[in-house]
């Protein structure tokens, strides 16, 4: 099931991002780190709406951010839709002993089909540059690799962004 986050999710979305970034790291991959994602984002993402969380058997696995607000660094990239339309996803993490099992797949088909029901142009995303296996997840999905950004308090490689026309 997917719903919806509360602020009393927070503490278990911060422990599965975690154990995201300690995986991701293990794999030689330094897009996460201990700023970043952090308390502060989810109870801004828990604010707004936009942060939802799928359950499996009564436990949390996962996480999406489905927005609607354009991060500055976005603004240097040419999108393939008008930039007044579209969805934002943010910090995609699966609880990795539950990761290769359709779960992102899950979210992600929530956030295309709730941007489609909503009348929405696009989906827009980044994804890390040394992050070769969501490159490839994004794009069997019909992401369109468009450019690239930096976030350095990340990481100093950059990011890739992505849209898909919905």
């Amino acid at each position: 099931m997917i719903r919806k986050a509360t602020n009393l999710d927070i503490d278990t979305i911060l422990d599965i991002t975690n154990a995201c970034a300690l995986f991701m790291i293990k794999n030689g991959i330094y897009q996460w780190n201990a700023s970043y994602p952090n308390r502060k984002v989810f109870e801004k993402d828990v604010s707004r709406g936009e942060l939802y969380v799928l359950e499996n058997h009564d436990d949390i696995v996962g996480c999406i951010v489905i927005s609607t607000y354009m991060d500055e660094e976005y603004h240097a990239v040419k999108w393939l839709t008008e930039s007044n339309n579209s969805f934002y996803i943010h910090r995609l993490a699966i609880l990795p002993k539950h990761q290769g099992k359709g779960f992102a797949q899950q979210l992600m088909s929530f956030a295309e089909k709730l941007a489609i029901e909503n009348s929405y142009n696009s989906i827009r995303l980044d994804t890390f540059s040394q992050n070769i296996r969501n490159q490839k997840f994004y794009e069997l999905r019909g992401y369109k690799k468009l450019g690239e950004i930096f976030f350095l308090k990340q990481s100093k490689y950059p990011f890739y962004c992505y849209e898909l026309v919905v």
